[in-house]
C-alpha cells in the first residue's frame, strides 16, 4: 500500500521528501489551470520608511555603507579626478582597471598608473594582476547601504569588480540614490547582470572570525559626487 503523505510512510521520510510534501500541502486548494498572473497582489505594503530630502538620504546612504566597513567620501563634481587620483595614489596603486563608458575626465588627474582598458581580451589571470578599479553604478539605495551595478556604459564586466582587490565606485548624489528597494527595483532592469554591493567581500568561518576579501574586493571605496542642482 503506497502512502500518499511521506511524512506518514514507515520509517520517516527524507528532508527532501517532507519538504515537498509541505509543498503539495500548500497548494492543494490551487486551481491546476491557474497562472502565476492570474490572481493579483497586494502591493500596498510599505515602500519608504520615512520622509527624507535628498541630503538626508545621501547622508543615510553614507552612514550604511560604513556600518559595511565601505571608506566614503564626499566631494563636488568638479573635485572628482583629484579625489580618484589621491585614492589610487594613496592605495599605491599601480595599475587600475577601466570599464568601457567611463565618463570623459574621472581619471584626467591620474598619473603613474596604468590605465587598463576592460576588454573581452582580459583574461581573469591578467584582471588578478591589476590593483584596482573604478567604476559608477547604476543606482545606490540609503536604506541598506547597498549599491548596484548592471554593466552597462561605465560599470564594466561583473568579473572587473569582483576581482581587483580595490573597487573606487562613484555615486551621483542625489540623481543615482534611492531611499528603498522598492525604489530602486523600478530602476534596474531584471534581464541585465545584477551585482548588488552592501560593503567589501566578507565571510565568516564557523568561529565567525571575519576575512574579507574572498569574494570580491578588500576595499570599498565609494565616492558621493554632489551633483549641481538642475
Amino acid at each position: 500500500m503506497s502512502h500518499p503523505d511521506p511524512e506518514s510512510r514507515p520509517g520517516g521520510a527524507s528532508s527532501r521528501e517532507r519538504v515537498l510534501g509541505r509543498i503539495r500541502r500548500a497548494l492543494a486548494d490551487v486551481p491546476r489551470d491557474e497562472l502565476p498572473g492570474s490572481v493579483p497582489l497586494d502591493r500596498d505594503y510599505l515602500r519608504v520608511h520615512g520622509t527624507r530630502t535628498p541630503e538626508q538620504t545621501a547622508d543615510l546612504l553614507a552612514v550604511h555603507l560604513a556600518d559595511y566597513r565601505a571608506l566614503v567620501h564626499r566631494c563636488p563634481a568638479g573635485g572628482l579626478p583629484a579625489l580618484i587620483a589621491t585614492l589610487l595614489a594613496e592605495r599605491g596603486a599601480r595599475s587600475a582597471v577601466v570599464p568601457d563608458g567611463l565618463p570623459d575626465g574621472w581619471l584626467s588627474a591620474v598619473t603613474g598608473v596604468e590605465l587598463v582598458a576592460d576588454t573581452l581580451a582580459l583574461t581573469a589571470r591578467e584582471l588578478d594582476g591589476v590593483d584596482s578599479v573604478v567604476t559608477g553604478c547604476a543606482v545606490a539605495v540609503a536604506e541598506t547601504g547597498t549599491i548596484v551595478l548592471d554593466g552597462s556604459a561605465g560599470q564594466g564586466r561583473r568579473r572587473v569588480t569582483l576581482v581587483p582587490d580595490h573597487h573606487i565606485c562613484v555615486v551621483l548624489a542625489p540623481g543615482q540614490i534611492v531611499d528603498s528597494i522598492p525604489e530602486a527595483m523600478e530602476r534596474l532592469d531584471p534581464a541585465r547582470p545584477l551585482t548588488w554591493i552592501s560593503g567589501p567581500s566578507a565571510t565568516s568561518d564557523i568561529e565567525l572570525d571575519r576575512v574579507e576579501g574572498v569574494h570580491g574586493p578588500r576595499t570599498l571605496e565609494v565616492i558621493l559626487v554632489d551633483e549641481p542642482a538642475r
